[in-house]
């Protein structure tokens, strides 16, 4: 066994794991401001090109969450599990078999939002000039999705071995280059034509681009403990297996927070582009907790899932909830914030009144229950570590039940925006009583020793 994985199994827990999030944290925080600085710049171009970006934020979290948090963490969860097994030839054949995954749902990826795309927005309330702007945005993100595939997933094996440095340091670097590229390319200037929205998703994909590059050569040059071999190796369901059982109901739980937001944008999109515009930057802070609770969760599921190898289930056990509670304290005192003072978040994207009135209702009715949340979060990524996501996935289902039928409820009945705002905060405490309840009550089973695969 390694010195970097013998680490991960003995030393102090919450050391050890505040030392991992840092840059894990601070890279969350870089990539979050890259998405509200954009959405500042967008914010310039009207109150069309605005709610159109607000169509398409939804749809594109939904992939970055689903393929960062969802089946990036069944990648990491299958790598650490396996290296705390001392399983280093099958650790090295998961490098390749991620890298398939990556590109077959990249693929699959850009296919399905250029079919439903124009359905998808108009039913979100997308109405002429910010469905079009929604389109184009849409449009061109999803022509280049396939690189934020790739990168999540090779990050994500970075991330399995315990280096959660190299993968922050990429994101950092890559932000301070983003961010002037963004407003040349919106903006234009020199030789540099304006390119509007259009030049905001342009950037968006260079980002990742250049990001995955970055990481196939620190993989592929042998700086990690992991040695793949340079041409693909017999590829074999076992190891791709043990991804996608973990990321593919990881992927479901992603859908749900999405769909939920989805239709919360539907509801508000019954009174005009103005108020999805403005449930749409309100609820921009919530998919910010994702990320953010995610520098936490990141190094929880490496370390949760390294002790579940090695069969330290107590320890496994101790980590997850030192890391909920951690999560808990950081996103309520957010949600807290932001209920005492919605307008100074609205006002960074604009000051059209219906707009800051309905992202203040909102703020101030689910901001409260942020802390919930973000605890219920930092369970879900334990439990990707321990590869136990079934639980989560029904917490994630109730959560939608709950939210989209006390919203329809707060509609016909009158209560309005209030009433859906009420019901999504009532919903976010589901997710977190459902996934708490069932570690308590052993969900987290010790796991048998996995049979060698293939490439064994």
């Amino acid at each position: 066994m390694d010195e970097r994985t013998r680490r991960l199994l003995t030393a102090p827990i919450g050391p050890t794991l505040l030392r991992m999030a840092a840059p894990n944290v601070l890279v969350m925080l870089v990539q979050a401001s890259i998405g509200l600085i954009e959405t500042y710049f967008i914010a310039q171009l009207g109150t069309d090109a605005l709610a159109g970006m607000a169509l398409v934020f939804p749809v594109v979290m939904m992939v970055q969450m689903i393929s960062a948090g969802a089946m990036g963490g069944g990648i990491m969860s299958a790598v650490s599990r396996t290296l705390g097994a001392g399983r280093r030839v099958e650790a090295d054949a998961l490098v390749w078999h991620a890298t398939l995954i990556a590109l077959l749902l990249g693929a699959a990826t850009t296919v399905a939002a250029l079919v439903a795309g124009p359905a998808l927005y108009a039913a979100l309330g997308g109405r002429e000039g910010s469905l079009a702007a929604a389109l184009t945005y849409s449009n061109t993100v999803f022509l280049g999705i396939l690189f934020m595939w790739l990168f999540n997933s090779l990050a994500a094996v970075i991330r399995g071995t315990g280096n959660m440095m190299f993968p922050a340091a990429v994101m950092v670097i890559g932000a301070v280059i983003l961010i002037p590229l963004s407003r040349l390319l919106i903006f234009g200037g020199g030789p540099v034509p304006a390119l509007g929205i259009v030049g905001g998703a342009i950037a968006f994909v260079l980002y990742y681009v250049a990001g995955t590059a970055a990481c196939i050569a620190y993989l592929w040059a042998g700086r990690t403990m992991l040695r793949p071999t340079p041409l693909p190796p017999a590829l074999h369901w076992a190891p791709a297996g043990m991804i996608l059982k973990v990321g593919v109901i990881s992927s479901l739980v992603s859908v749900t927070t999405n769909v939920t937001i989805a239709f919360a944008t539907g509801f508000a999109g019954t009174y005009g582009p103005a108020a999805v515009a403005g449930y749409g930057t309100g609820a921009r802070l919530e998919y910010l907790l994702v990320p953010l609770v995610f520098g936490l969760g990141s190094p929880m599921g490496a370390l949760v899932g390294t002790a579940i190898g090695a069969g330290d289930r107590r320890r496994a056990l101790r980590i997850a909830w030192t890391g909920a509670l951690i999560a808990g304290l950081l996103t309520e005192a957010i949600g807290i914030a932001a209920a005492l003072r919605p307008e100074a978040w609205l006002r960074l994207f604009g000051d059209d009144p219906a707009m800051i009135e309905t992202g203040s209702l909102y703020l101030r009715i689910v901001g409260p229950f942020y802390g919930a949340f973000g605890l219920g979060l930092a369970l879900y990524f334990a439990a990707q570590g321990a590869g136990r996501v079934g639980w989560p996935l029904i917490g994630g289902l109730l959560r939608v039940a709950v939210a989209v039928g006390g919203g329809l409820v707060a509609l016909r009945t009158g209560a309005g925006l209030a009433g859906v705002f009420l019901a999504l905060g009532i919903a976010l405490l589901v997710f977190p009583a459902v996934t708490a309840g069932s570690i308590l009550l052993g969900g987290w089973a010790p796991e048998r020793r996995a049979r060698p695969s293939p490439a064994e």
